[in-house]
C-alpha cells in the first residue's frame, strides 16, 4: 500500500430523511456485520436514531451487534471493551451513533482494532500506520463536527488527560446529518453542542494555519450559528434552526479539520480530563477568555467575527470591533444559559498550573494564533474562574 492509499474521501448525506441511506452505503462499503458505537439513552429512545440505524442496516442485509456504554468523554476503557465485542463477534464494520463521543469512541476501537499496543501512544499527528476499518457516522448532535474530521479525543482513566489522535486514517467513510435525529435534544445539550461548533468555527477562522478554503467554511458556520443556535435552544421542533445548525457544525468541522485549533480547546480538554466537564460547555466558557487574549494578534478578523455575528461595527476602529466580537460571544453563550464561572462548575484554582502546563502541551496549542506560555494560560483560566 502506498502512502496515501488510504486518503478516501468521505461522503456527506445532510437534509431530513438522510437517515435513510445508512443501510445501502454500509452494503456498497462492503459490510456484513456492523458494530453499533452508541450509548444506552440513544439506544433505549423508541424509532430515535439508533432504532432507525438498525432497520436501514438490517434491510441492506447487515447484520448488526452494539457496544452502548460510550461515557461523555470516552474513555479508554470504552475503548476496550468496545473492541472485545468487536473482535468477539468478528465484526468488519463501525457504525457510530450519537455525537462527538459515540463518533470518537467508534474511532477508536478502529485505531485498537488495527494497531498494537497502548492506544496513548499514538497520541498525536499523523501516528497511525494501518487503514482503519469502514466508519460510517450517523450524528445526532450539532456541535462536535467529529463525524467528519480526523480527531479522535479519549480520556486517560490513568492519568486523566484527554489525548487526542489526528490522522486521514479515521476519517468516517460516511457521514449522515439528518436534523430529524436532533429534535428531541433537550435544550442544555443543543446549547453545549452549538457553543462547541461557534468554538470551531472561530478557532479555526483565527488558527495560524487558515486559509481562504478553510475561512470559507468558518465564516458561514459563524452566520448560522449567530442567526439559528438560539432558536434552536428555545424550541427544539424548530426544524429549520436544527438544519441550519447541522449545516453549520459540519462547515466548522471542514474548517478545523484543516486549520486546526487553538488554546480554548487545548484547555478545554484540561477541564473535561480532570472534572469530566461537558466538552462544549468547557469551551464556551473559555472561548470569550481566550479570544480576548488572541484579539491583538489579528485585529481585522475579530472586527469580521462581529460583523458576521450581526454587529454593528460602523464608526469603530478595528480593536474596538474586535472586542464587540467577545462581547457578542459572552451574549450569546449567557442568552442559551451557559454557566459563566468555572468556579460554578467545582474548577478548582490549585489546578490551574498543571492544566496550564498540559494545555501548552496538547495538540490544539500549536496553531493558536499568539503564542503564549504557562503564566498566560493561568490568567485565562483565571479570568474565567
Amino acid at each position: 500500500m502506498r502512502m496515501y492509499d488510504f486518503l478516501v474521501p468521505s461522503v456527506n448525506f445532510m437534509g431530513v430523511g438522510s437517515i435513510k441511506v445508512v443501510g445501502e452505503r454500509c452494503k456498497i462499503l462492503g459490510g456484513k456485520k456492523a458494530l453499533i458505537v452508541t450509548d444506552r439513552f440513544l439506544r433505549g429512545m423508541e424509532d430515535g436514531a439508533v432504532a432507525q440505524t438498525v432497520k436501514y442496516l438490517q434491510e441492506a442485509g447487515i447484520e448488526v451487534v452494539f457496544y452502548d456504554d460510550v461515557e461523555p468523554n470516552p474513555k479508554d476503557t470504552n475503548v476496550r471493551d468496545g473492541l472485545k465485542v468487536y473482535k468477539e463477534e468478528k465484526c468488519d464494520l463501525i457504525v457510530t451513533v450519537g455525537g462527538g463521543s459515540s463518533h470518537d469512541c467508534g474511532k477508536g476501537i478502529g485505531i485498537a482494532a488495527t494497531h498494537e499496543g497502548d492506544l496513548y501512544d499514538y497520541a498525536g499527528i499523523e501516528t497511525l500506520t494501518n487503514p482503519l476499518p469502514p466508519i460510517v457516522s450517523v450524528n445526532t448532535t450539532a456541535g462536535t463536527g467529529s463525524e467528519v474530521t480526523r480527531h479522535c479525543v479519549i480520556t486517560n482513566t490513568k492519568t486523566k488527560i484527554k489525548f487526542v489522535i489526528v490522522s486521514w486514517r479515521n476519517l468516517p467513510l460516511v457521514s449522515i446529518n439528518d436534523p430529524m435525529l436532533m429534535i428531541k435534544k433537550p435544550a442544555g445539550l443543543t446549547a453545549a453542542t452549538g457553543m462547541d461548533a461557534l468554538t470551531h468555527a472561530i478557532e479555526a477562522y483565527v488558527s495560524k494555519d487558515a486559509n481562504p478554503v478553510t475561512d470559507a467554511s468558518a465564516i458561514q458556520a459563524i452566520k448560522l450559528i449567530a442567526n439559528n443556535l438560539r432558536q434552536a435552544v428555545a424550541l427544539g421542533e424548530n426544524i429549520e434552526a436544527r438544519e441550519n445548525m447541522a449545516y453549520a457544525s459540519l462547515l466548522a468541522g471542514m474548517a478545523f479539520n484543516n486549520a486546526n485549533l487553538g488554546y480554548v480547546h487545548a484547555m478545554a480538554h484540561q477541564l473535561g480530563g480532570l472534572y469530566d466537564m461537558a466538552h462544549g460547555v468547557a469551551n464556551a466558557m473559555l472561548l470569550p477568555h481566550v479570544e480576548r487574549y488572541n484579539l491583538i494578534s489579528n485585529p481585522k478578523k475579530f472586527a469580521d467575527i462581529a460583523e458576521f455575528m450581526g454587529e454593528n461595527i460602523d464608526g469603530l476602529s478595528v480593536i474596538e470591533a474586535g472586542e464587540k466580537a467577545i462581547k457578542a460571544i459572552f451574549r450569546l453563550s449567557t442568552d442559551i444559559g451557559i454557566p459563566s464561572k468555572l468556579r460554578d462548575m467545582g474548577v478548582k484554582e490549585e489546578d490551574f498550573e498543571y492544566m496550564a502546563e498540559m494545555a501548552l502541551k496538547d495538540g490544539n496549542a500549536f496553531s493558536n494564533p499568539r503564542k503564549g506560555n504557562e503564566k498566560d494560560i493561568v490568567k485565562i483560566f483565571r479570568e474565567a474562574f
